[in-house]
């Protein structure tokens, strides 16, 4: 068990005094760290008064209303530790720390016997702060349960997963979670300004000018401990350069960009981050905005995904969103998924970023996809019938005296290969799974598989529709025209 003041915190040095107050020796970002909810810049959505955040850093309230255990899900950088921090001041109350990368279930069972005690016997409620919970075991996790559920301790824990499939299902149910939102760029703005000045951030040494400032504000990605450490590192940079001889050092973009070239996206191919890019990614090309899907694309080649990933879902998006009104779409994406095979990255961004091309800006129809599912929630229901007798195997001794194959229509025996046959089981007769759109060229189709339907049901031809590319004079208009026709005559 460590105490809160004597270990790192999500990821910075928390180099303290036993009093609490960051040593002049610690990083800027823990120097500057708030010490009260009202210092506190961003999530405001959860500050509100009465909320269980300002529960916990009030005195106990009555025996029936008190605070409840909570999760903080958010990114890094977005203040999780920092209001552990402020909640660890909170009167009358013992503030324990855990970090799930070091602790265990012996761990965790010794500070709910002390906190049992310390209800008991000195009436006073215990806070337990437990970082990165989502590395916790299931078994680590349920020996929380006890004390969570008994009121022995106040649970805090911080997690950047996505706690409804990192924490489990009883714990979860026993905690309000809380999610903490990036931060805005008017909120790192006024994170720099106040470090800027602060007798405990840099004290007036430097000077920032504006373009470092957006420079900083950009490349921190709403990430507050980020932009505080490249602050500092740059404005070592301009120190070095300049001295504070005559007067402050001032913080130029050259500078900034010294502390950090390359912004650095959260991206963790196990995590939310993951899944949520490449929902917006394939959400992007199916609603065609060329532009967002290739910034999506972007932002998972920077982050190292398997381009193979991305090429897969490619060959998916092409025949489930493209399908039939681009059926070279689907060349287009399987082809991109080898040339990466061959050549691999960084060469393998340029094929993909073709096909993404190609995807987007191609008309969409999801017939195919809808009409295979129907298909396959007929024969999941029952709905499948016996084979027709003329579509059976006959190619064996004995199969004509069963009367397979007896009757079958031989479709190239007939004019245009196609003739009045029943294909369908008979309780399906009817059944018309593909509806072709009018996107694309599977505009061109619909036509076609209406008539095509009519001469194998024996049914009347229906007529011809007038399409709204019937007066058009371009060459690809044209030749749909000339399709269309070849069609017809079918």
């Amino acid at each position: 068990m460590q105490d809160l003041f004597s270990s790192a915190h999500d990821d910075d040095d928390d180099r303290t005094t036993t009093t609490g107050r960051a040593s002049a020796g610690a990083p800027l970002a823990v120097r500057m760290r708030p010490r009260t909810l009202d210092e506190i810049v961003g999530q405001q959505h959860l500050l509100t008064p009465g909320s269980p955040l300002r529960k916990l850093t009030e005195t106990t309230g009555t025996k029936n209303i008190g605070p409840t255990s909570i999760i903080l899900y958010g990114p890094p950088g977005t203040g999780k530790t920092t209001l552990a921090h402020v909640i660890s001041h909170a009167p009358d109350r013992k503030f324990v720390e855990l970090s799930a990368i070091s602790a265990g279930v012996k761990d965790v069972r010794q500070v709910m016997d002390q906190a049992l005690d310390n209800r008991d016997l000195y009436g006073r409620t215990t806070i337990l702060f437990l970082d990165e919970i989502h590395r916790f075991n299931k078994a680590q996790q349920d020996a929380l349960l006890p004390g969570v559920e008994n009121g022995w301790v106040i649970l805090v824990a911080a997690t950047t997963e996505n706690p409804s499939f990192s924490v489990v299902a009883p714990l979860l149910s026993r905690s309000i979670m809380l999610t903490l939102e990036p931060l805005t760029d008017e909120d790192i703005g006024l994170l720099i300004e106040r470090a800027l000045v602060d007798e405990r951030g840099l004290n007036n040494t430097v000077e920032l000018d504006e373009e470092a400032r957006d420079y900083l504000i950009r490349m921190a990605q709403g990430d507050a401990r980020r932009a505080l450490t490249t602050l500092e590192a740059a404005a070592g940079v301009a120190v070095d350069q300049h001295g504070t001889n005559n007067g402050p050092a001032g913080i130029t973009v050259q500078y900034a960009a010294q502390a950090m070239d390359q912004a650095v996206l959260r991206y963790d191919k196990d995590g939310d981050q993951h899944y949520d890019v490449i929902s917006a990614f394939i959400k992007s090309i199916r609603g065609s905005d060329v532009d967002a899907a290739l910034h999506y694309l972007a932002r998972m080649i920077h982050a190292g995904e398997d381009p193979r990933y991305i090429a897969r879902r490619l060959i998916v998006h092409a025949s489930e969103d493209v399908g039939m009104a681009d059926p070279t779409a689907l060349q287009t994406a399987v082809a991109a998924a080898q040339a990466v095979q061959l050549i691999g990255m960084p060469e393998g961004r340029i094929p993909l970023a073709q096909a993404v091309v190609h995807l987007a800006t191609a008309p969409k129809s999801n017939a195919s996809y809808v009409a295979i599912d129907a298909a396959l929630a007929d024969v999941k229901s029952g709905h499948a019938g016996t084979v027709p007798k003329p579509l059976r195997d006959a190619h064996y001794p004995g199969a004509k005296a069963l009367g397979h194959g007896v009757g079958y229509k031989y479709p190239h025996a007939y004019p245009h290969a196609i003739t009045d046959q029943q294909y369908l089981p008979d309780e399906l007769q009817g059944r018309e799974y593909y509806q072709p759109t009018g996107n694309g060229r599977e505009q061109m189709l619909a036509e076609r598989v209406d008539r095509l339907r009519a001469v194998i049901r024996n049914q009347p031809m229906p007529q011809s529709q007038p399409t709204p590319e019937a007066d058009a004079q371009g060459p690809e208009q044209q030749e749909l025209r000339s399709v269309r026709n070849n069609v017809a005559d079918d």
